[in-house]
């Protein structure tokens, strides 16, 4: 029986293998390093981990961590409301921040997160409290709270600050998920600049923008563009130039797509939401390859999110490396991918093997041919060590 798990494993890794290397997506690869904490309301574990953070000084990570709430639903400050901090083996080592419903201090709800490259202060988005939240990183002092965002919208569970990055300019562009536009704040001063997009689903305008990144390499601008399904492709003024992505579960479309991310190669990272993966694309906006796959139960079936008037986690939890309920958080870091899995109360970490547009790939049947070697060695080595074990259980 062991055997037949582990071939039907091998058999399922083989095939992403060889479909990503047959492809000209294999100019990315992605591969499960390791999880960062676990499911749960106590200090160190998480729930609906939407913005995560690499400190530059200490190599330190920084989640958001979770809406203060009762399983009835009241509102409870001492539940989440806080941004934790782990080192890269995933030891916590400490919170910043309390709950509070109130704007200033404390969270009703942190989102997505950024470290300043001037000061390093760590801004942090308070969804319902509509602003940003800025902290000390080192000491978890606060600092000040700039920004206003939207309120409740109908038929929308969420409101307020979605993304944030910030560009060379010392601005920071912050998704008003509710407004259905992108603010841009001067950082030092929080005055807004400018307010770019509008309400619609043409380009330039906005159905739920969520994650939003200024790329470093040549100043574009990547919005998710929530409920339309797709990412928008902004100049560094906030032009829209194009978008990519339609509605749908196909390689290279999206559901509500939350987290985006660039890489150095100007490769874009998103946070498949609903589709439980993450999607690679090109600068272009066409499709690389994509990781992950949703939380299934015992019959097979896809486990839903939670619902709203109990726990915040999924019904089983499933915590296989690569399994997902929902994407949400994301965060490219040296060659780290940083996911929160967001229903499942952890943040997986991905190793990306990501190499410049014009490197040469291997051709299909090349690489058919090189996915077959390997799964023909991994098949002879479980032969073995399943008649190794076999024989041991005789001998037992």
């Amino acid at each position: 029986m062991g055997l037949v798990k582990n071939l039907s494993i091998t058999l399922v890794s083989a095939s992403v293998m060889v479909t990503a290397a047959a492809a000209q997506a294999m100019a990315v690869t992605l591969t499960y390093d390791k999880t960062i904490s676990s499911p749960g309301l106590a200090p160190g574990q998480l729930f609906v981990p939407q913005g995560i953070g690499v400190q530059d000084s200490t190599n330190q990570v920084f989640v958001s961590n979770g809406r203060g709430l009762n399983p009835d639903g009241s509102f409870n400050p001492n539940v989440g409301n806080r941004v934790d901090v782990f080192d890269q083996e995933g030891n916590y080592l400490k919170a910043i921040g309390t709950g509070r419903q109130g704007r200033g201090e404390g969270f009703d709800e942190p989102a997505d997160l950024k470290f300043d490259p001037t000061t390093g202060n760590l801004h942090v988005g308070d969804v319902f409290n509509s602003e940003i939240d800025v902290y000390n990183p080192n000491t978890g002092e606060y600092v000040r709270s700039y920004g206003s965002f939207g309120g409740p919208v109908q038929g929308r569970l969420f409101f307020g600050p979605g993304g944030m990055s910030f560009d060379k300019k010392g601005n920071v562009w912050i998704t008003d998920f509710s407004a259905d536009v992108v603010k841009v704040y001067n950082a030092n001063s929080g005055e807004l600049v400018k307010t770019v997009g509008s309400n619609g689903s043409e380009l330039g305008q906005y159905l739920g923008p969520a994650g939003i990144t200024v790329s470093p390499n040549t100043g574009r601008i990547y919005v998710g563009d929530q409920y339309n399904g797709r990412i928008q492709v902004l100049d560094s003024e906030g032009n829209a130039l194009f978008a990519f992505g339609s509605r749908g579960s196909e390689p290279g479309q999206l559901r509500e797509p939350i987290g985006v991310e660039v890489d150095e190669y100007e490769n874009i990272y998103v946070a498949d939401s609903q589709n439980s993966r993450v999607q690679v694309f090109d600068k272009d906006g066409k499709f690389l390859t994509a990781f992950g796959e949703p939380a299934r139960n015992a019959d097979g079936e896809i486990v839903p999110p939670p619902d709203q008037s109990g726990p915040p986690f999924g019904n089983p939890l499933v915590a296989e490396p690569g399994v997902f309920n929902w994407t949400a958080g994301l965060h490219y870091d040296r060659g780290k991918l940083y996911v929160g899995d967001f229903f499942q109360g952890r943040v997986q970490v991905l190793n990306v093997d990501n190499k410049p547009a014009g490197a040469k790939v291997p051709e299909p049947a090349s690489v058919l041919g090189l996915g077959l070697l390997g799964f023909g060695a991994v098949v002879s080595k479980l032969r073995k060590n399943h008649q190794k074990n076999s024989s041991a259980s005789v001998e037992g």
